[in-house]
Protein backbone atom coordinates (compact mmCIF):
# COMPACT_ATOMS: atom_id res chain seq x y z
CA UNK A 1 0.00 0.00 0.00
CA UNK A 2 1.31 3.90 -1.14
CA UNK A 3 -0.03 7.02 -0.04
CA UNK A 4 -0.19 9.94 -1.87
CA UNK A 5 -1.98 13.60 -0.96
CA UNK A 6 -4.66 15.12 -3.28
CA UNK A 7 -1.92 18.12 -4.22
CA UNK A 8 0.70 15.37 -4.80
CA UNK A 9 -2.24 14.16 -7.24
CA UNK A 10 -2.92 17.57 -8.79
CA UNK A 11 -5.47 18.71 -6.24
CA UNK A 12 -5.72 21.26 -3.62
CA UNK A 13 -6.05 20.42 -0.21
CA UNK A 14 -3.55 17.15 2.25
CA UNK A 15 -6.21 14.79 2.16
CA UNK A 16 -4.15 11.32 1.60
CA UNK A 17 -5.34 8.63 -0.07
CA UNK A 18 -4.03 5.09 0.01
CA UNK A 19 -3.98 2.47 -2.69
CA UNK A 20 -1.91 -1.18 -4.33
CA UNK A 21 -2.13 0.33 -7.36
CA UNK A 22 -1.74 4.10 -9.41
CA UNK A 23 -4.94 2.89 -11.29
CA UNK A 24 -6.95 2.65 -7.60
CA UNK A 25 -4.81 6.03 -6.48
CA UNK A 26 -6.64 7.54 -9.68
CA UNK A 27 -9.91 6.60 -8.58
CA UNK A 28 -9.39 7.44 -5.14
CA UNK A 29 -8.28 11.09 -6.49
CA UNK A 30 -11.45 11.47 -9.17
CA UNK A 31 -13.32 10.28 -6.49
CA UNK A 32 -12.30 12.44 -3.78
CA UNK A 33 -12.84 15.65 -6.83
CA UNK A 34 -16.27 15.11 -7.63
CA UNK A 35 -17.09 15.26 -4.05
CA UNK A 36 -14.89 18.79 -4.32
CA UNK A 37 -17.06 19.87 -7.40
CA UNK A 38 -20.20 19.16 -5.63
CA UNK A 39 -19.61 20.88 -2.73
CA UNK A 40 -18.10 23.58 -4.72
CA UNK A 41 -14.90 23.89 -3.20
CA UNK A 42 -13.06 26.99 -4.47
CA UNK A 43 -9.43 25.76 -4.40
CA UNK A 44 -10.35 22.19 -6.12
CA UNK A 45 -12.52 24.28 -8.59
CA UNK A 46 -9.16 25.80 -9.69
CA UNK A 47 -6.68 23.00 -9.98
CA UNK A 48 -9.60 21.15 -12.24
CA UNK A 49 -9.61 24.43 -14.22
CA UNK A 50 -5.88 23.43 -14.32
CA UNK A 51 -6.29 19.93 -15.22
CA UNK A 52 -8.92 21.09 -17.99
CA UNK A 53 -6.34 22.95 -20.06
CA UNK A 54 -3.69 20.25 -20.10
CA UNK A 55 -6.37 18.15 -20.98
CA UNK A 56 -6.69 20.34 -23.72
CA UNK A 57 -3.58 18.42 -25.46
CA UNK A 58 -3.33 14.82 -25.28
CA UNK A 59 0.77 14.31 -25.47
CA UNK A 60 1.18 16.74 -22.34
CA UNK A 61 -1.88 15.30 -20.27
CA UNK A 62 -0.25 11.63 -21.02
CA UNK A 63 3.43 12.79 -20.13
CA UNK A 64 1.93 14.38 -16.63
CA UNK A 65 -0.23 10.96 -16.39
CA UNK A 66 3.02 9.42 -16.61
CA UNK A 67 4.96 11.27 -14.37
CA UNK A 68 2.68 11.11 -11.68
CA UNK A 69 2.73 7.23 -12.16
CA UNK A 70 6.34 7.05 -11.75
CA UNK A 71 5.84 9.25 -8.72
CA UNK A 72 3.77 6.21 -7.55
CA UNK A 73 5.98 4.17 -7.95
CA UNK A 74 9.37 5.38 -6.57
CA UNK A 75 7.56 5.59 -3.11
CA UNK A 76 7.80 3.53 -0.38
CA UNK A 77 5.59 0.94 0.90
CA UNK A 78 3.38 2.36 3.93
CA UNK A 79 4.65 0.88 7.28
Amino acid sequence: MKSMTCKQLGGACDQVFSAETFEEMADLSKQHGMEMFKAQDAGHLKAMEAMQELMKSPADMEKWFMSKKAEFEALSEDE
